[in-house]
C-alpha cells in the first residue's frame, strides 16, 4: 500500500511516499481502510520539537473510512463500519487504529467532512471544555481563528453558549467566520490587539483565550484575560517559542496558563478525550448545529501540494486529501 512519511530538515517538514505492507490487526486493534484524511499543521511543521522526526515517521493524524480488519477481542466494531479516528499514520491507504479512538460517522457526513473532525474538534474540546471550563455567557478569545482548530473552537464555543472573539490577519477571513457565529472579529497584523478585546467585553476581559498562533501573540492573549482567566497554548504557526510572562497579572488576576498537545498523552488519556468529544460535541454534529468546514480537497497523490497550501496560511477550516 501507499503511505506518506514525514521527516524534518531543520524546521522544514518533507513528505516521502513509501510502499509498505497492508497492516494486520493484532488483538485489540482494527485496520481502517482510509477514504479521506485531513492535514494538521502540528503534524506537518517541524518547528515544534515534540513533533520532529529526523529519521522519518508515518504522517497524518486523523482520517475517516471503513473498518477493514478486526483483531481478536474487539467487540464493538465490525468490518464495513464507517468510522473517523485520530491515529498516527493516517496518510496511507490502510492504518492500524485503537478502537477506543474510533467514532461512528453520521450518515449525513461525507468522507471529507468526517476526516476533518477528529483532531480539530477533540483539540477544541480539550481547550474549551476539559481544561478551559468554558460556560454559557463566558467570553472566548481565539487567536488564529481561521485555522481548523480555530473554526472548531468558534463552533463549539457557540454551542456552549459563549460569546466569541476571533483574531485574524485577514478581514475577508473574519467576514466568513462571522457567518459561522463569530460575535466579534479583530483584524491584527502583528500589533497588540488586547485593548480591542477588553473593549469588546465592556472592560471585563475574556474568560478563556486560545492561542493558536504562538509567541508573537502570547502577551496580547494574556493581557486580554479578565480575573480568573485561562489561557490555552495550542499552536506555534509563527515559529516563536518564547515570550515574556507577566507574573504580576498572573498572580493578581489568578490566571491559569496551560498547554494542549497530543504528544505526551497515554492511550488511556486519548481514549478519555475521545469519550468527552463523543459526549459533548458529537450531538451537535449529529443534529447539524456543527458542520465541518472544508476549505479544499486534494487527491491523495497531491498531498505534498496540499501541504504547501496549508503552509501558505490561505485556508479557512480544513484541507483534506481524498483516497479512491
Amino acid at each position: 500500500m501507499k503511505s506518506y512519511w514525514i521527516r524534518h530538515e531543520g524546521n522544514k517538514g518533507v513528505l516521502d511516499l513509501h510502499e509498505v505492507p497492508i497492516p494486520v490487526a493484532a488483538r485489540g486493534q482494527i485496520v481502517l481502510r482510509v477514504r479521506a484524511a485531513s492535514l494538521n499543521r502540528g503534524d506537518l511543521l517541524g518547528a515544534i520539537a515534540f513533533h520532529r522526526a529526523a529519521e522519518g515517521r508515518p504522517a497524518g493524524v486523523d482520517a475517516a473510512g471503513e473498518v477493514h480488519g478486526v483483531g481478536e477481542g474487539v467487540e464493538n466494531l465490525k468490518r464495513g463500519d464507517r468510522i473517523m479516528v485520530r491515529s498516527r499514520g493516517c496518510f496511507a491507504e490502510y492504518v492500524l487504529v485503537d478502537p477506543a479512538l474510533a467514532t461512528p460517522v453520521p450518515a449525513h457526513l461525507s468522507w471529507e467532512q468526517a476526516a476533518a473532525i477528529p483532531i480539530s474538534y477533540i483539540t477544541a474540546w480539550e481547550a474549551l471544555v476539559q481544561f478551559g471550563r468554558l460556560k454559557a455567557g463566558n467570553w472566548l478569545l481565539i487567536a488564529g481563528a481561521s485555522s481548523g482548530v480555530g473554526v472548531a473552537s468558534i463552533q463549539l464555543g457557540r454551542v456552549l453558549g459563549a460569546k466569541v472573539i476571533g483574531v485574524s490577519t485577514s478581514d475577508s477571513k473574519l467576514a466568513k467566520l462571522r457567518e459561522l457565529g463569530l460575535d466579534v472579529g479583530i483584524c491584527a497584523r502583528g500589533e497588540d490587539f488586547s485593548a480591542r478585546v477588553v473593549a469588546a467585553t465592556g472592560g471585563k476581559g475574556v474568560d478563556l483565550a486560545v492561542n493558536l498562533v504562538g509567541g508573537t501573540v502570547f502577551g496580547a492573549c494574556q493581557k486580554s484575560l479578565g480575573n480568573f482567566g485561562r489561557l490555552a497554548i495550542v499552536g506555534y504557526v509563527d515559529g516563536v517559542m518564547r515570550s515574556e510572562l507577566d507574573l504580576e497579572a498572573t498572580h493578581g488576576k489568578r490566571l491559569e496558563i496551560f498547554g494542549i498537545s497530543n504528544a505526551p498523552l497515554t492511550p488511556a488519556m486519548r481514549a478519555e478525550a475521545t469519550l468527552g468529544f463523543n459526549r459533548d460535541v458529537m450531538p451537535a454534529i449529529n443534529d447539524g448545529r456543527i458542520v465541518p468546514v472544508i476549505d479544499r480537497v486534494f487527491p491523495f497523490e497531491q498531498l505534498p501540494m496540499a501541504k504547501e497550501y496549508v503552509e501558505s496560511g490561505a485556508q479557512i477550516g480544513k484541507v483534506v486529501v481524498r483516497l479512491d
